[in-house]
């Protein structure tokens, strides 16, 4: 009965907070954006009139019109699906690099800003990092890798994963001298119990709003690889294959990179304002002022 009454202003505070997200118009329109987004996502085997690598020479080139929507490409082939299914892609890559960089981040951070001896070594790691461009070091681990989806999976998790591990490692340091941290360890709480109920625990608003813009920047990051070549295989469609192919034909076809830009940038703009809204209500002094 206690744990039931306990929840409940955790709850109600939840709520308040979500209502206070939501009056602030871009982030209710960023939320709104992004949530068409994943529902044309999950929905596109049903939404999509034509199946995204079927070719057909006798359309090729189709302006849009009724029957193609968005027209069609240099092979025949509906560029309103295959942009649906580039954004099922997007989306994948977003979620797994956010995923699989803040585990990276996020111990490492927590073990730089907790454990003296392991600050300077990992801190001067993410200094080397992150002393790199993030494009050309994703572009220099795929080269290395082999273009594969698990690869740009990977090299993006790992370029981006100090970003988030230099955060987690500022706020650690300051919180692992709080006087409850002290008394947990005076107490004779194990070192994992510490980091992950007390530590972790106070570090979810810095890691939330970080985790949108590194979803962001994934997004434009798979895109970029995607138009050099060093993204997925060729016959996948993506946002950055379909507006590379479509350079041949500007002025001839337009529409073959405008829908798959658009989609980019309607994309990284909803989570940048997402990612803005959260920014201004979990961080105190910002709040001050809204």
């Amino acid at each position: 009965m206690a744990e039931i009454t306990d929840s409940m202003p955790a709850q109600r505070e939840g709520l308040r907070f979500i209502r206070q997200l939501f009056r602030r118009r871009t982030v209710a329109l960023g939320v709104l954006v992004l949530l068409i987004f994943v529902a044309i996502a999950l929905l596109a085997p049903w939404l999509t009139p034509y199946s995204p690598s079927k070719l057909s020479i006798v359309n090729r080139l189709k302006p849009p019109s009724g029957t193609f929507w968005f027209g069609t490409d240099e092979f025949g082939r509906d560029v309103f699906s295959r942009t649906i299914y580039a954004g099922r892609l997007s989306l994948l890559v977003g979620v797994a690099v956010v995923t699989l960089s803040s585990v990276i981040g996020v111990t490492l951070g927590l073990l730089a800003g907790f454990f003296r001896r392991l600050d300077t070594p990992i801190a001067r790691l993410i200094d080397a990092m992150m002393a790199f461009p993030d494009i050309l070091l994703a572009i220099a681990l795929v080269a290395a890798l082999g273009p594969s989806l698990t690869t740009v999976i990977v090299a993006l998790s790992i370029v981006y994963a100090p970003r988030l591990a230099r955060t987690v490692r500022a706020s650690t340091l300051v919180i692992r001298e709080l006087p409850y941290v002290e008394a947990a360890q005076a107490l004779g709480i194990s070192t994992f119990h510490i980091m992950t109920r007390h530590v972790l625990r106070n570090l979810l608003s810095p890691i939330l709003v970080q985790g949108t813009f590194l979803f962001a920047s994934a997004m434009l990051a798979e895109a970029g690889l995607s138009f050099l070549g060093l993204g997925v295989s060729p016959e996948i469609p993506t946002w950055g294959t379909m507006i590379a192919s479509g350079r041949q034909y500007i002025g001839q076809a337009d529409w073959m990179t405008y829908f798959p830009g658009f989609a980019i940038i309607l994309s990284v703009l909803s989570l940048q304002m997402v990612g803005d809204g959260l920014r201004d209500m979990l961080d105190p002094r910002l709040q001050r002022n809204l």
